[in-house]
């Protein structure tokens, strides 16, 4: 996918509901008679970290999350495993905006099946790192999943874990247990998403291995989609993003296994600048986030460039 020369930080389309997340921007649009409600989800070039969104942009960011979401989906639905929230990319099915309104939205847009979010965040780790390595070293388990002794940082796990966290409407998710996720929306609607997760996790997986890549974890975001009059069904699907570079975490496979820290494709690599900001006392975490050095966004474009051929094989 070749480069565009001017980022999308935001958009102010003059259509119904809009909806600003830390990297999408939503919008309600009309669906034809008789069929459930559609959403417009279009990815912009904002790029959050630690739950802040920061003030710089990583051009291109939006359409690449796409292109790899869409691949991701298509992969996920001939493997059978859950059916999901995507119609379409085409920006011409959208009506009330300008052609000059549809080519910005070339690329980097979806059209979906609106859907009743479950307010959980259904995170797989497959390999020990970031905060999860954290909270084994201080305890021996990782979201109440208790670990077996002795497992290295960025070292494999014996089997892929389901390690839910809250999904904040504002401020930072919290890593919480499998029975405080329950208590929150229910034994049985985790139970599925426990279930589909780590199936959609195992399966991708063995794809990334065929292309040099390691997933080391991710995270999944599920809903129920409505029928025609807005009112919640029981079809549980795939809503979101999926399987990206923003959303989980790719290591190159030839670099695992020596001891340093494996080399990423995704977000870590702006993390650790951050990481290294607050070390300093520049940052508390807080918004607004530093501005991000010319290099640190063209070696994170980079990144997800690579991340993108090396997933489409």
């Amino acid at each position: 996918m070749p480069l565009v020369n001017k980022s999308v930080t935001s958009t102010n389309l003059a259509l119904a509901g809009k909806r600003v997340g830390k990297v999408r921007d939503l919008y309600e649009i009309t669906a034809p008679l008789g069929e459930c409600p559609r959403i417009l989800v279009v990815a912009t070039d904002r790029i959050s970290a630690f739950d802040v969104v920061l003030p710089s942009a990583i051009p291109n960011k939006g359409a690449l999350l796409t292109e790899i979401s869409m691949q991701w989906f298509r992969l996920i639905r001939q493997w059978g495993i859950i059916s999901d929230h995507v119609i379409s990319t085409d920006p011409q099915m959208v009506a009330g905006i300008s052609n000059q309104e549809r080519d910005m939205l070339r690329g980097r847009c979806m059209i979906c099946r609106k859907v009743r979010i479950v307010p959980i965040e259904c995170v797989v780790r497959g390999w020990l790192a970031g905060s999860g390595y954290k909270e084994y070293k201080n305890n021996g388990s990782v979201c109440g999943v208790v670990l077996p002794a002795g497992l290295q940082q960025w070292g494999k796990l014996p089997e892929p874990i389901f390690t839910p966290a809250s999904k904040a409407t504002s401020g930072h998710d919290e890593n919480i247990s499998f029975e405080q996720a329950a208590a929150s929306v229910g034994e049985s609607i985790m139970r599925r998403l426990r279930v589909a997760s780590i199936a959609i996790y195992k399966m991708a997986s063995e794809h990334c291995a065929q292309r040099g890549l390691i997933l080391a974890d991710t995270k999944f975001e599920f809903g129920f989609a409505l029928d025609a009059h807005g009112n919640a069904t029981d079809e549980l699907v795939l809503a979101d993003e999926v399987l990206t570079p923003d959303s989980s975490r790719y290591w190159i496979a030839s670099t695992v296994g020596a001891g340093s820290e494996p080399q990423s494709l995704d977000k870590q690599f702006v993390r650790n600048w951050l990481l290294a900001q607050e070390a300093a006392g520049l940052w508390n975490r807080c918004p607004p986030g530093p501005v991000l050095p010319a290099d640190v966004i063209a070696k994170t474009i980079e990144r997800y460039q690579q991340a993108a051929a090396m997933l489409g094989g």
